[in-house]
């Protein structure tokens, strides 16, 4: 037995957007309309605009890194596109904004950024609000239409529901549920492949959605099988990440190998390897290999197994 699988004691380090963000969704006032006017208009909302998956951020006097959000009364005018994100411990209402571009600061200290490089940056609340509000833009966007009759859908449900007019039916945000996993073998050693779209040496997990009629246990040991022709055996549950990139779940596993050859697919996979915690220590210090993301819960699954952090990934 590998010494991952032997400690069940292990402790997952820290995973990006999935803190404590001290936010109540609140979702049963998504439909109350009288309540979403006050709580739109009351002095401490705060309001946070989104456009194509970037957001305005800002680095405070103390060194921490924020959201730029204004009170709802400075918020640029829009009717539709707006979307209550939830309540805080102290009440106070927080809405995204969605525009067509991001709008311009007086004091041009503020910069755009993607969840990728903000959400290393930001605090768990303003992660959170963030991963939300760029997940029901990106929702919004690409799902305009019924997909029952075709018609034109309109938005209610503070930005939770698209409902057409015509045929009454009601469609709700996507959510791809896709399985991650540090495959590790007899020596101990994990298995990282590379996809056929990364930059050169760029390493990580192997990952795949789940399909229609299959557990998500049944999904690591197709994909692994499919991706990288090794076959797996025990399968445990480590922990989840949202990834609205554009809309996945990431469910984390560690999978135990029952077999070493390799063959990849070279559809997904370009290539794919066994290091040893040592052979994998000399391919980061010569740079012949680079770890995933540092906002990825691929980096915490290396982690787990590594035993220490890796080196800082560049986002990509």
């Amino acid at each position: 037995m590998t010494a991952i699988w032997s400690n069940p004691a292990h402790t997952v380090p820290p995973i990006s957007l999935t803190g404590d963000s001290g936010i109540d969704r609140a979702a049963h006032h998504r439909l109350d309309e009288a309540w979403l006017a006050a709580a739109w208009s009351h002095p401490t909302t705060r309001v946070f605009v989104v456009s194509g998956g970037q957001v305005l951020i800002d680095d405070t006097p103390d060194g921490r890194t924020e959201l730029v959000m204004t009170p709802a009364f400075e918020a640029p005018l829009t009717e539709q596109h707006r979307y209550f994100l939830g309540t805080d411990t102290d009440g106070v209402r927080y809405f995204a904004l969605q525009k067509d571009s991001l709008p311009g600061r007086m004091d041009e200290s503020a910069r755009p950024a993607g969840l990728r490089e903000a959400g290393q940056l930001l605090g768990d609340r303003d992660a959170a609000l963030m991963a939300h509000a760029v997940a029901l833009e990106n929702w919004q966007r690409t799902h305009r239409y019924c997909s029952r009759c075709g018609e034109r859908t309109n938005i209610t449900s503070a930005g939770h529901i698209r409902r057409c007019p015509a045929c009454g039916a009601e469609h709700y945000p996507r959510t791809d549920p896709a399985v991650i996993m540090a495959v590790t073998d007899g020596e101990d050693r994990i298995l990282l492949g590379r996809q056929m779209h990364w930059p050169e040496g760029r390493f990580s997990t192997l990952a795949g959605f789940v399909e229609p009629g299959e557990s998500i246990e049944q999904t690591v040991r197709r994909e692994v099988f499919e991706e990288a022709g090794v076959v797996v055996g025990d399968v445990r549950y480590v922990a989840s990440q949202p990834w609205p990139f554009p809309s996945s779940l990431m469910l984390g596993f560690l999978a135990r190998a029952t077999s070493v050859d390799i063959r990849v697919d070279g559809e997904e996979l370009h290539e794919a390897r066994w290091f040893s915690r040592d052979e994998l220590r000399a391919a980061f210090e010569s740079e012949e290999v680079l770890p995933p993301s540092g906002i990825s819960i691929a980096a915490r699954l290396i982690e787990l197994w590594y035993g220490e952090p890796l080196p800082k990934g560049r986002p990509f």
